[in-house]
């Protein structure tokens, strides 16, 4: 007897919660509806950040997108990075990151477009802030995701909008990744935009 989608999606994510749950991290929030939203994740200071955010996806049951530089998606490797839910963005063109960001937003439908504003593993000066004005240019709120190692959670917060006072934005921002560790914390960096001077 065939397997629907429905149970296939289920099977997914009890799959996906019992392999955290073995490495004793579980899972905490949702997405709400209507699931359009960028997603932003930090700290971003280990390889390890990649599999548990792989399986928080899994597990939470969402379709996620990234955006990947354009030569990703040229053949042969193409359709994968299409299938995995790439975004093929040419950096060399001014605005071409958020322009094509939002305009796959704009196509309507569900998206939950996820960006580590950090850019990095190593410790950075400071977030990149394309999460951000992509959020704005789309008219989309912000959803912000930690991997904490400390409570060894990954977790979901309440939605955020990106209104045009980017520092109360930003104090937002850093209120919900108060005390959270990554799994590396010597690698984390400050929360700031450089915009906020």
């Amino acid at each position: 007897m065939p397997v629907d989608r429905e149970d296939l999606v289920t099977i997914r994510q009890r799959l996906a919660r019992w392999v955290l749950g073995i490495f004793n991290w579980r899972l905490v929030g949702d997405v709400p509806e209507p699931r359009r939203f960028v997603i932003f994740g930090g700290p971003h200071t280990s390889n390890w950040d990649f599999p548990l955010a792989m399986l928080a996806v899994r597990g939470f049951g969402i379709k996620v997108s990234f955006i990947g530089k354009h030569t990703l998606f040229r053949r042969p490797f193409g359709f994968f990075f299409r299938w995995l839910g790439g975004i093929p963005v040419d950096r060399s063109k001014p605005g071409g990151l958020v322009g094509a960001s939002a305009a796959a937003f704009g196509r309507g439908g569900p998206l939950l477009l996820v960006i580590a504003p950090e850019g990095t593993r190593n410790r950075a000066d400071g977030w990149r802030s394309g999460f951000y004005h992509i959020a704005r240019a789309a008219g989309v709120p912000l959803l912000p995701a930690a991997i904490d190692a400390k409570r060894r959670e990954v977790r979901l917060g309440a939605p955020i909008e990106a209104t045009s006072d980017i520092a109360a934005d930003m104090d937002r921002i850093r209120s919900y990744f108060d005390g959270v560790r990554g799994v590396r914390p010597d690698r984390q960096g400050p929360i700031r935009l450089r915009e906020e001077g």
